[in-house]
């Protein structure tokens, strides 16, 4: 079994789908992954189980995987996850295996995973918000079998994903079937950090062409929330962050202007550059006083988008005053998507060159080495790392 699976890492993506084919399956599913067990500890590399695809599921081969700040969220235990659990939920691979009534994909497929699996029936669903989707019927109800196990123990499946892993077994409405000529690398990274900043842009805020836009945090998320409001047609794009190097890269894709936290008085900075405020405010951080700052420096009629994820239980406090002049502050889930739509409209972007992603991967590692991508994470080294499967 470990022979075969072997063999099937090597292929290129055409003999893949030639093999299937001509009948070729694995006889087990059993992957490598990394598991966490406890909160601040590193993550560990195990061999882990999974069932066999539901009726609609479909078994995916990793090609690679963004190391994304919210899963650090869960490791430092500022969200809350049963463990043990497999993170990660940026990636892109190959359909290995696909359930009985599954017919949007085929064994050897290019696809992207989405946290935003969605149902299609709910009244989120219906009234054109998936990424809202209640999710009735797209996940493993507690009296079925789990999708990740060991041996009798359960593995909770991060974002109904579970990217840091050689495979992944999810619902096929998790999935966006792509054009296979783009490295799995830049596929990985639309799966989540650029579909949520370019999404918050143009979906969620809706930046209008001629206007103001502030981001705080110049990640990976940051840098797409930049990208997207340069497609938007924004006249300026301010980048805030206490980085250097963030700055540096936030000025390389396509901010106007740039402002280095670390010297404090950020809203002040703002309001001078901008005579007053600035009509969008996005902050992509997660931490509370980020987003006190993202409300006030707003222009009257302004609007502020948190997209960073907040830690639990912590609140954030706004003038009341400041609503008089129909300022406004909303969240951003997933960049408000519709992923089957988006996605390939980001991967156009990209290969036209209006969409920079190849910049965007700062370093490529192992998923033996997924430890060390967390902690260049934590020093604020990278844009993104990507995990990658031979």
């Amino acid at each position: 079994m470990l022979q075969s699976r072997q063999t099937l890492t090597t292929l290129s993506r055409a003999a893949y789908r030639a093999r299937f084919r001509h009948g070729f399956r694995p006889l087990r599913w059993v992957m490598k992954a990394a598991v966490l067990r406890e909160v601040d500890r590193p993550l560990e590399i195990e061999e882990v189980q999974l069932d066999d695809p539901g009726p609609r599921e479909v078994l995916i081969r990793t090609g690679a995987t963004g190391v994304c700040h919210s899963d650090l969220h869960f490791i430092e235990g500022k969200y809350s996850i049963v463990m043990p659990a497999v993170l990660g939920h940026e990636a892109a691979g190959t359909v290995e295996a696909v359930g009985s009534q599954v017919t949007y994909l085929r064994p050897g497929d290019t696809v992207i995973t989405c946290l935003s699996v969605f149902c299609g029936h709910c009244d989120r669903c219906l009234s054109g918000r998936p990424n809202l989707c209640h999710r009735e019927d797209v996940v493993r109800g507690p009296n079925e079998a789990s999708r990740l196990r060991q041996g009798d123990t359960p593995i909770t499946q991060m974002a109904q994903i579970s990217s840091f892993a050689e495979q992944m077994l999810v619902h096929e409405n998790a999935t966006v079937k792509v054009r296979d000529d783009v490295p799995f690398e830049q596929l990985a990274l639309i799966g989540c950090g650029v579909t949520t900043g370019v999404g918050a842009a143009l979906n969620t805020a809706k930046v209008e062409p001629g206007s103001t836009v502030a981001v705080i945090g110049c990640g990976g998320v940051g840098l797409s929330v930049i990208q997207g409001a340069i497609l938007a047609g924004a006249l300026r794009v301010i980048a805030i962050d206490s980085v250097e190097t963030k700055l540096t890269m936030a000025r390389e894709f396509g901010a106007t202007d740039v402002i280095d936290a670390s010297s404090g008085d950020v809203v002040k900075k703002i309001r001078d550059l901008t005579n007053g405020g600035v009509d969008y405010s996005f902050e992509a951080i997660g931490k509370k006083e980020t987003a006190e700052q993202a409300f006030d420096m707003l222009t009257a009629g302004g609007t502020a988008t948190i997209i960073g994820m907040i830690p639990q239980g912590v609140k954030i406090e706004l003038d009341g005053a400041s609503f008089l002049r129909e300022r406004k502050i909303q969240g951003s889930s997933m960049g408000s998507n519709r992923f089957r739509i988006d996605m390939p409209r980001y991967i156009e972007f990209y290969l036209q060159g209006r969409l920079k992603l190849d910049q965007m991967v700062s370093q490529r590692m192992k998923l033996e080495q997924v430890n060390e991508a967390f902690e260049d994470m934590k020093q604020g080294n990278v844009a993104r790392t990507v995990i990658t499967f031979s």
